[in-house]
């Protein structure tokens, strides 16, 4: 049986005929617009209430992206598409993954995002599960470091729920 999330990101395309490399090119407003891409952009192992039809992360998906650094590096793509949509930039200067604020685009960026209960919250969530459970954690921990300790601490300060901070510091606890 052929594994949707190694084949996707092997190259493949998602339920909708979509490739990730079409995804990395799409704007700003359509990411925000558009609530199905996701799922298989950064997948998990808990299946999404949205999108009934996204692959989940199974044992083979796991051990593939262990095998395979182009898998690796094609998921850290989509973190570096995914980051610039929220004004986020990911440095690796010294080896260790620091994710911050983009300074010439978070404040435009929040502007979408950074309101309580906001869907992207949830995306943030997945983002930080995905990347931890298919071998990525110290960028799933710089992340979430960056939202917990510069965002909502910062800019983000009463605009995001105690109910998401809550998800946010137990994301990486699967």
């Amino acid at each position: 049986m052929t594994d949707l999330v190694v084949e996707f990101y092997g190259g493949g395309r998602d339920d909708r005929g979509r490739t990730l490399e079409q995804l990395w090119t799409w704007t700003d407003d359509r990411l925000e617009a558009v609530h199905d891409y996701i799922q298989w952009m950064f997948p998990t192992i808990q299946p999404s209430g949205v999108n009934p039809f996204a692959p989940l992360v199974t044992a083979d998906s796991i051990r593939a992206f262990e095998e395979r650094p182009e898998l690796r590096d094609r998921l850290r793509r989509s973190l570096d598409r995914m980051l610039s949509f929220y004004g986020l930039r990911r440095l690796d200067t010294t080896g260790q993954a620091r994710i911050e604020m983009d300074p010439q685009r978070f404040a435009s960026r929040a502007r979408t995002w950074l309101h309580p209960g906001n869907h992207n919250h949830l995306r943030l969530t997945r983002i930080m599960q995905s990347l931890e459970v298919l071998g990525l954690r110290p960028d799933a921990a710089a992340l979430q470091r960056c939202l917990l300790e510069d965002v909502a601490a910062g800019p983000g300060r009463d605009r995001i729920s105690s109910t998401t901070l809550a998800f946010w510091r137990h994301a990486l606890e699967y």
